[in-house]
């Protein structure tokens, strides 16, 4: 990644001249890999649904273009693709996070929003992308590995876990030669996390700092550094690549 993001005096950015859309861009790993990859030369584009943080995304970034809507709305997502000012070479599919809840307590409703979200999205996002997104250029999706193991809680995580690498490598095969891969993200440190957690964040960041391999928690950052490798390396396709400092090692 230090050459996409610092390249060498003399060489290029390795994304210079493509466009990259972020899908759920206005905060997080979405935001850091827009950020990453404008770095790495690229004009971006991102989506989000909340109107003032996607504009305020967008500023940082120096966004070529937004569209603040939910992209769990398919048919809105869909009259997005078509209104793409041409061909990009890039989308990468972030936001919310997962839904847990134990299976006396589960709302079906949160549940199929999740599924939606996690399962259904990326499908509707493949498809569209055909024709959309140039040959050779790629799909990057965001997972997690926290539904790997049974636990009180995990129910509908841990089919979203399990499908997720499955289904990328399907997409990988059916929308060729467009590439295909997947970020198996452990505990991230975003705004979001810190939401979801609430007083109990700076225990779960202390608690990852002692215990997790790498000694620190991950950050947007870190996740985003493979997502734009992922675009920059055309031999990669339909793979599933952890993100989690060793935290499964565990």
């Amino acid at each position: 990644m230090t050459e996409a993001t610092n390249p060498a005096p003399g060489r290029e950015p390795a994304l210079l001249g493509q466009t990259v859309v972020v899908i759920g861009g206005s905060s997080g790993i979405g935001l850091a890999t827009a950020r990453l990859a404008r770095e790495a030369g690229a004009d971006v584009i991102l989506t989000g649904r909340d109107v003032d943080r996607l504009k305020q995304a967008a500023e940082a970034v120096d966004a070529l273009r937004t569209a603040a809507f939910d992209a769990t709305d398919f048919a809105r997502l869909e009259q997005f693709f078509n209104e793409l000012p041409g061909t990009v070479d890039h989308v990468m599919v972030s936001g919310r996070g997962p839904y847990y809840a134990p299976l006396a307590e589960i709302d079906l409703d949160e549940a199929r929003r999740d599924i939606e979200q996690h399962m259904f999205l990326p499908i509707q996002v493949a498809r569209y992308s055909i024709g959309a997104v140039r040959p050779g250029g790629s799909l990057v999706l965001i997972g997690g590995t926290g539904g790997r193991r049974p636990a009180v809680g995990l129910s509908t995580i841990s089919v979203l876990t399990a499908g997720l690498p499955a289904l990328t490598r399907n997409l990988a095969l059916e929308i060729a030669p467009i590439r295909v891969n997947l970020l198996a993200a452990g505990f991230v440190d975003t705004p979001l996390s810190a939401r979801l957690l609430g007083d109990d964040i700076a225990a779960r960041r202390e608690q990852l700092r002692s215990t997790l391999p790498i000694r620190r928690v991950i950050q947007p950052e870190d996740v985003a550094a493979l997502a734009v490798h992922l675009m920059i390396n055309t031999a990669l396709t339909g793979a599933t690549y952890d993100v989690d400092g060793g935290q499964q090692l565990l």
